[in-house]
């Protein structure tokens, strides 16, 4: 534990750790991915997608048809998420991240079509992170059990696809300044591995 001997060294602490803070605007493009380390803490606003197992294995089933996703999917970040639904008066419910294990048989054709960012908790396989090193992508982690206050960081919620899902269907996420880290970099630099 960190203890302070008075209150402006407590400041002066806090204010660096402000400082370290990496501000992500959505979409996220190669150039600025490219950027970033494991181990970053950052900050990212704009639009984000939910999605987990289930509407993975249809959004596979789609790209192996030869039909098209539900939405762009290029330079876009998904967050493994099944929210809660709201408390009257609030946009979205507890929104805490599911273990991305499950997305993992279904990732690595995501990022090849251009998906650039997942936000989740727990390892990826090796093959997600080939394909985040061969095509340009990261993984994002955000805090398991802080569902409620990560809800907060949510300003809008739109149903994009497979409403029969329930908590699992494709919503479009309008987030201000939500709380990741990195994780696993888009040269697979893995925080897991390293610290």
């Amino acid at each position: 534990m960190i203890r302070f001997n008075d209150m402006n060294e407590k400041r002066k602490r806090n204010s660096q750790i402000q400082q370290s803070i990496i501000k992500i605007q959505t979409p996220l493009i190669k150039e600025a991915l490219k950027e970033l380390c494991s181990g970053d803490i950052v900050s990212i606003s704009g639009t984000i997608y939910t999605a987990r197992d289930a509407a993975h294995k249809r959004m596979f089933a789609l790209i192996n048809s030869g039909n098209p996703l539900p939405f762009d999917i290029e330079n876009q970040i998904i967050y493994y998420v099944g929210p809660c639904p709201p408390a009257p008066g609030e946009v979205i419910g507890p929104a805490g991240p599911t273990t991305s294990g499950r997305m993992d048989a279904y990732a690595p054709a995501l990022i090849r079509l251009g998906l650039t960012g997942m936000i989740g908790k727990g390892s990826r396989t090796p093959d997600v992170i080939k394909a985040m090193k061969e095509y340009g992508a990261v993984y994002f982690g955000a805090t398991g059990g802080a569902a409620s206050l990560i809800a907060k960081k949510i300003k809008s919620s739109t149903l994009v696809a497979f409403e029969d899902l329930g908590a699992e269907a494709i919503r479009k996420l309008e987030v201000e300044d939500f709380p990741a880290i990195v994780l696993i970099d888009s040269d697979g630099n893995n925080l897991y591995e390293t610290r």
